[in-house]
């Protein structure tokens, strides 16, 4: 190694920038080759390498201490680049550093989205546990579908869409240290996966599926896995995918399909995958559903229809078909992404014609029909009737005390109905009523709410307790929920034939103040705003020494 300084970059180097120290997205990646004459490794024995260009602020040793794996000091790197003084570099210097001097560490990855039944199995510990939108995935964990689905995201920002009754190993999640590259090797047991991986560099990332019949090692592409006993199927449809038994994998390019079969002794199979199928033009916007879309007809048997969000990567809904046509509905408002495909006689999909779609219903205000405003019933559990204005909409019923209905005492189950009982019986007195619409899951009308009264009468008023303050008597009674106020009675005798106070009071409890030496009785009814009938409580005898 000469001592003289090297000279400053790019002279020095070839220079490609990969990573922005607070943002990776700004990122490039390359690939370059000892062979270019700038280092002591031969042309024989080329080696991947990554370039990092120094930030404003940065110092030689602060990048190699960051980026190196711990038995790779930085004066190695030093040599490596044929550079005699590190503190000669600067913002704008860049550094070749080989891919295997980089630090390594475990990088979980993240369900971003979970529908049905799907469970997550540690790696550590065996226990099974349902698996959840935001939970972390480990080197080691596995992931069990049954009806339900998951998206998982990977470190890179790779997806792996996990279809239902299937099984996903993570037998490797590493990154290499603040590259943004990462060593992923899946093993898919059974069921199916549709994936779309981030561009990996040639020698360094690596992204691998193993099932039990084939291996698929991936470059940067979409494509879909599907694996069961009788063998393994792969339909790319961006970049392409080196596929095969291991050790003997061909590269298979977007548009086409194969597969491996454990039944037979026919080796790999390749074959072009059918065409996207010609859609009839569908809104981008859609304002009700359901709402119908068709496609030209074509030789294919079956097609197979994907929905899948376009925020969360979760998978909606995915529907095998006869004919040309599939009617979209029971979608919340926001951004998706229609998947169309063709099936063969296989049932292989192939290429699918993508359309993005937005879903923005809104709710209307319903009609009410009955109970009239003001109306009366005698029975505790009424039906409640309207009619829906709207598309797509689900309502319910929400009954209260109350015009502002701040405590709500009953309300229906949400459903496309368009009458209700109330989930539990509504005791006698007045009541407020209104339906509450709501359509793509976050648009919502209300009606005007309309009184009702129910009949009967209003159950007697219990007293719980009398306090004695000197000459003054505190009474205490239970609340009747129904009730807008109460009639306290007062007697010198248990008959009450001869009232000597009568009071209508808004609270539950009255203070009374007495003659010490004499008996008293006190008792209570509750009153209504409505046509009610009330009975009066048991008497309660007050005594002042």
């Amino acid at each position: 190694m000469t001592d003289s300084p090297a000279p400053r970059l790019p002279a020095l180097l070839l220079i490609l920038s990969l990573l922005a120290w607070a943002a990776p997205a700004a990122a490039e990646l390359s690939v370059t080759r000892g062979s270019a004459g700038h280092s002591d490794v031969s042309s024989a024995n080329p080696v991947p390498e990554w370039i990092y260009t120094l930030r404003p602020g940065e110092s030689f040793s602060e990048v190699a201490n960051d980026l190196l794996a711990p038995n790779y000091p930085a004066s190695r790197l030093l040599q490596y680049n044929k550079i005699g003084n590190g503190a000669i570099l600067g913002a704008g210097d860049s550094v070749r550093i080989p891919l295997a001097w980089l630090k390594r560490q475990p990088q979980p990855a993240r369900a971003t989205s979970v529908t049905g039944t799907v469970q997550l199995i540690s790696g550590n510990t065996g226990r099974k546990t349902p698996l959840s939108e935001d939970a972390l995935i480990r080197v080691g964990d596995e992931i069990l579908s049954a009806s339900g689905t998951a998206t998982i995201e990977l470190a890179d920002g790779s997806e792996v869409r996990i279809s239902p009754n299937s099984r996903l190993i993570f037998n490797r999640l590493t990154q290499y240290g603040k590259a943004g590259m990462v060593d992923t090797r899946l093993r898919l047991d059974r069921g199916e996966i549709h994936t779309r991986v981030k561009p990996v560099m040639e020698g360094g990332a690596r992204f691998e599926i193993e099932t039990p019949s084939a291996v698929a090692a991936v470059r940067g592409t979409a494509f879909s896995l599907q694996t069961s006993a009788e063998g393994t199927r792969l339909q790319v449809t961006e970049g392409d995918v080196d596929f095969g038994a291991p050790g003997k994998t061909r590269r298979i390019p977007a548009g086409f399909g194969a597969s491996l079969s454990t039944t037979n002794n026919d080796g790999l199979s390749i074959r072009r995958l059918p065409p996207a199928p010609a859609l009839d033009p569908l809104p981008p916007r859609l304002t009700q559903l359901p709402t119908t879309m068709t496609w030209q007809e074509s030789r294919a048997p079956m097609h197979r229809v994907d929905i899948f969000e376009s925020d969360t990567g979760r998978w909606v809904e995915s529907r095998k078909l006869t004919g040309n046509s599939f009617d979209i509905g029971q979608l919340d408002n926001g951004s998706y992404e229609v998947h169309l495909a063709a099936l063969d006689t296989r049932g292989t999909a192939g290429m699918p014609r993508v359309v993005p779609l937005e879903v923005d219903l809104q709710a209307r205000t319903a009609s009410l029909v009955a109970p009239e405003d003001g109306g009366t019933v005698n029975d505790d559990m009424p039906e409640f009737r309207w009619q829906l204005n709207g598309d797509n909409e689900v309502a319910r019923v929400e009954i209260a005390e109350d015009q502002d209905f701040r405590n709500l005492i009953a309300t229906s189950e949400w459903a496309p109905e368009t009458a209700a009982l109330p989930s539990r019986p509504l005791g006698p007195g007045k009541y407020y009523w209104r339906v509450v619409t709501e359509a793509g899951g976050n648009s919502v009308a209300t009606t005007q709410p309309r009184e009702l009264v129910v009949n009967g009468s209003l159950p007697p008023v219990r007293i719980i307790s009398v306090n004695y303050i000197d000459s003054q008597v505190r009474v205490f009674w239970e609340k009747v929920d129904t009730a807008a106020e109460y009639r306290l009675q007062l007697s010198e005798e248990p008959g009450f034939n001869n009232i000597i106070k009568e009071a209508t009071l808004p609270d539950t409890t009255a203070a009374l103040r007495l003659i010490p030496g004499r008996r008293y009785f006190v008792r209570l009814k509750a009153l209504s705003d409505g046509p009610l009938q009330s009975r009066w409580g048991p008497g309660r005898e007050l005594y002042l020494e």
